[in-house]
């Protein structure tokens, strides 16, 4: 829908007004720019579906309010789709200047369709003056959004990568590919679940499952065609009729995210799970929400791992202040804050060799969780597919297995 949405409004995007982009702050000027966002209001428009995840943005909000003037209002989302629908809506009503959204938590399809209907403010990310301790070398991620370059349109704030976890107290070996997760799956009815796509986590364990199964995952890093499209996933909905009668409920209900799986784990409901953060188990275990015997692990041949942006909307009415929170969520000490288990967990996007003995202090001094492995033991990353791919697989689940709960 967001798609077809946008690709009406391509001419819309080609003749906009340049008024909006004219009086646009200068992210090369900071002073001009920290100047401007004091006494300005940011809507954040991100994710609102754990409370860690909503207590960290909640203090970035505090902490810019004290040192620069701005307030960080965080609109919780359950779909970035719905921000980018809000921001489609005013580009067809002519609304070029103070648009509702300010700032967004992206990445994948939505980044994708927006960066080429020109609905988004920039380039500016590398113009931030913290863009200097971003990893660009190590983490290609970073400069490069499901295959799709960046461009300095967003700015990354986080690092992810597929994790799975178990009870060792009930699983002790687990299954370590996708193939021989059905086999488990079989020999154990009902106890794995992955939460009900377009859920960005149920999403990418089809994209996870697609990448070990197709003849060929090579084709996956280019715009899905028709025929590419057939040939790839054929082995995927073969695996997934035989995978689905096992799942919780018999694939007749799913959860709806993944927090649902922990609280699912700390009840006994399931025995496996998996999550995008791998330091998620060790936050829910320091939170009381998971017994301190659940371990993560990857599979032997890799796991999906991407960055997390945010970016600003094209016609957002506090574009210094968003810039002053993007610049900061790159901080050393936001970053690091960030990465601390009992804090959530998320990987950081920075290079300690880049840091000041003062700031990499900051990332030594964290204590991974009982349940967090090192980036040793997280291997190399698999690259994400081009977004055009979680789209047709989305539609494909939902009318294959999709339940209307």
């Amino acid at each position: 829908m967001i798609r077809q949405m946008l690709t009406s409004l391509a001419a819309l995007a080609l003749a906009a007004p340049l008024a909006a982009q004219e009086a646009a702050p200068d992210p090369g000027d900071w002073q001009t720019v920290t100047e401007a966002a004091n006494g300005q209001t940011v809507y954040w428009h991100a994710w609102g579906g754990s409370n860690a995840i909503n207590d960290y943005i909640a203090w970035a909000g505090r902490t810019v309010k004290d040192r620069h003037g701005v307030t960080v209002e965080h609109v919780k989302l359950k779909d970035t789709a719905d921000a980018v629908s809000r921001v489609v809506a005013e580009k067809s009503a002519g609304k070029d200047a103070g648009g509702a959204v300010d700032l967004i938590w992206i990445n994948g399809e939505n980044f994708a369709a927006m960066k080429e209907q020109g609905l988004l403010f920039g380039p500016w990310a590398e113009d931030l003056p913290n863009w200097q301790f971003v990893d660009v070398e190590g983490k290609p991620a970073v400069s490069a959004d499901f295959t799709v370059p960046t461009e300095g349109l967003e700015a990354p704030w986080g690092m992810a990568q597929i994790i799975f976890y178990h009870d060792t107290a009930r699983l002790t070996e687990p299954p370590r590919s996708i193939a021989a997760l059905a086999d488990w799956a079989r020999a154990n009815p009902g106890r794995f679940a992955y939460p009900q796509p377009p859920d960005f986590l149920g999403s990418t364990f089809l994209k996870q499952a697609v990448i070990e199964l197709t003849p060929d995952p090579s084709v996956l890093l280019a715009p899905v065609s028709e025929a590419s499209y057939q040939t790839a996933t054929a082995p995927l909905w073969a695996y997934l009729d035989d995978l689905t009668p096992n799942l919780w409920r018999s694939g007749a209900a799913y959860p709806q995210s993944g927090p649902r799986l922990i609280q699912m784990m700390a009840d006994g409901e399931i025995d496996l799970a998996l999550s995008f953060n791998p330091n998620e188990p060790s936050n829910a275990i320091a939170n009381h929400e998971l017994p301190d015997t659940v371990r993560t692990y990857v599979l032997d041949g890799g796991t999906i791992g991407n960055a997390s942006f945010v970016a600003i909307p094209y016609n957002a009415n506090a574009k210094a202040g968003a810039l002053v929170l993007a610049n900061f969520l790159m901080s050393p000490e936001a970053q690091a804050r960030k990465q601390d288990p009992a804090v959530w967990g998320s990987g950081t996007v920075l290079a300690m060799d880049k840091l000041g003995k003062e700031d990499r202090a900051r990332f030594d001094a964290i204590e991974l969780g009982v349940a967090t492995l090192g980036p040793a033991d997280l291997g190399q990353a698999l690259p994400e597919p081009h977004p055009s791919w979680m789209v047709r697989l989305e539609q494909d689940w939902t009318a294959r297995y999709g339940v209307g709960q």
